[in-house]
């Protein structure tokens, strides 16, 4: 049986399928150079493109991004208001471009808080982008990890209520499959930019075994060499869940 140091050698050595990503660090950017919080934003969506297009050149299947969430309302309502509209302009500019290259765009989270112009800019980019085969753009908006859990058991609920579901069938598979990422592989590393080293929320059934990348680089620095770095980092791991690296080592697990 192999020992613990070579236990250490064998490691994943592939790209991640799924990547999630908490772009953290636009308004410190922005108020570090005087300028009013917003244009942080602004910067950080030129950062988005540039990060969906390497993605998608290094044959990403899912790129989930943190746009907006369910505790953002917090914020001060102009800084809100002014989030709303570039969300809505970010949609009208980029869902061609989104198209041409056969990405296929989603929205999670309670849409049904957003005006209704943005639900409606929302329903027609999935629409436009819903055939497309290439990788899966997954922008998280009004979206939180215990609303994503609390929705699925308000559903399960129900199904039990009109005598669909039997209690006894409630698995960790039943709830995963009413989460809003049912359909899609589970992140297998996740980044957030900025300096913070927490979850803030997000993916929180769907992170239990990803691996996490930090860095203190703001999301408007951030390029694709920090994007390589972190997959590298990513592809430098040995992936146990909850086996030995002896077990890994001989290839008694996938």
């Amino acid at each position: 049986m192999a020992n613990e140091l070579d236990s250490k050698l064998i490691v994943n050595g592939s790209n991640p399928r799924h990547i999630a990503i908490i772009m953290d660090g636009n308004g410190r950017w922005a108020q570090k150079r005087m300028m009013p919080r917003i244009m942080g934003h602004h910067a950080g969506v030129k950062v988005v493109r540039k990060i969906v297009e390497y993605c998608a050149k290094q044959n990403i299947e899912v790129l989930s991004l943190f746009a907006f969430s369910s505790e953002n309302w917090r914020r001060p309502k102009e800084e809100v208001s002014l989030l709303m509209e570039l969300f809505m302009n970010t949609l009208q500019t980029q869902v061609d471009k989104l198209d041409k290259n056969n990405i296929r765009l989603r929205i999670i989270g309670d849409k049904a808080a957003f005006p209704e112009r943005l639900q409606e800019k929302i329903r027609a980019a999935e629409a436009q982008t819903a055939g497309n085969d290439g990788m899966t753009l997954l922008i998280a908006a009004n979206y939180g990890g215990r609303w994503d859990i609390t929705q699925a058991v308000q559903k399960i609920a129900a199904g039990i209520k009109a005598g669909q579901i039997q209690e006894q069938a409630i698995t960790e598979d039943l709830i995963n499959s009413y989460l809003v990422t049912a359909d899609l592989p589970e992140p297998d590393l996740f980044i957030r930019s900025g300096g913070e080293e927490r979850v803030s929320n997000f993916l929180l059934w769907q992170l239990a075994y990803t691996e996490f990348f930090f860095t203190d680089v703001l999301w408007p620095e951030f390029d694709q060499a920090m994007m390589q770095k972190a997959i590298d980092s990513f592809k430098s791991r040995q992936r146990r869940f909850g086996h030995t690296g002896e077990q890994v080592i001989d290839k008694r697990i996938l």
